[in-house]
């Protein structure tokens, strides 16, 4: 009975370990940009630059267009 105590305490102990060594990726750099257009269609972009604890560095780029509503004349 006390082995299994000691291993469950140890495994444990391991996987909580595991889970604070992994850490957090961690933001470089970020710019956003916007450009509205003469008909009023709005562009935007965003760039992020991350890095992970092992030292990858990832780029991400999400590009968003939105166009204005066009209302339609009721009839009556």
């Amino acid at each position: 009975m006390k082995n299994r105590k000691v291993v469950a305490c140890v495994a444990a102990s391991v996987v909580a370990f595991s889970f604070l060594t992994v850490g957090c990726d961690r933001e470089v750099s970020k710019s956003k940009s916007t450009s509205v257009s003469s008909d009023g269609t709005v562009k935007s972009q965003e760039k992020t630059v991350t890095q992970s604890p092992d030292g990858t560095v990832t780029k991400t780029t999400e590009s968003k267009t939105t166009e204005p509503k066009t209302t339609e004349p009721k009839n009556k």
